[in-house]
């Protein structure tokens, strides 16, 4: 069963989330602060995060650094009501799949939701910051180890089901394994 965090200060508004996501089926985890986020995290494999921008202790810019540092990356959506643009646009950097604006419906939702896990990451702003600072082929090395790595981590350390999510044959990606080591 799919497993997300939800980090939300209302209290009315962290049990609607949790419902929604529960409706669907999602075992959910759920945080009112920054600090409670940091103390669910570890130890828990999370698919998706669901954080206000703007929270009593900080902001969802702690939660994601924190919850990108794990092996498998969650998908992660950011509701706010007051986000000032360079904290938007510092969470999109950090790899924030969809932002909803408050008040928010539920269907917002479930699009965001479906939206983020079913669209590939942008990752023109990227790879245009890397021109004049890494070579094309530098840039690909860098895409394939972390998207193998993701991969690996996402299939529990099992080739094939990693291959799979690459959509890659699994001799390719053991080519691709042996040339890292």
């Amino acid at each position: 069963m799919p497993r997300w965090l939800v980090v939300e200060d209302d209290v009315r508004l962290r049990r609607a989330l949790c419902d929604a996501l529960e409706a669907r089926g999602v075992e959910v985890v759920a945080c009112a602060s920054v600090a409670e986020a940091h103390a669910a995290l570890p130890g828990r494999e999370f698919q998706g995060i669901i954080a206000d921008v703007m929270l009593p202790d900080g902001n969802a810019v702690d939660v994601v650094e924190r919850a990108m540092a794990y092996p498998v990356a969650p998908t992660i959506v950011a509701i706010s009501g007051s986000a000032s643009p360079a904290v938007s646009f510092h969470l999109a950097q950090m790899g924030v799949r969809s932002f909803l604006a408050k008040p928010l419906s539920l269907e917002a939702l479930e699009r965001a939701i479906d939206d983020a896990l079913t669209r590939p990451p942008d990752l023109r702003p990227q790879v245009r910051a890397a021109v004049g600072r890494a070579s094309i082929q530098e840039v690909e090395e860098q895409v394939r180890a972390i998207m193998v790595d993701e991969a690996l981590a996402r299939a529990g350390g099992s080739r094939r089901k990693a291959a799979q999510l690459l959509s890659i044959s699994r001799q390719l990606l053991q080519h691709i394994l042996r040339r890292r080591s």
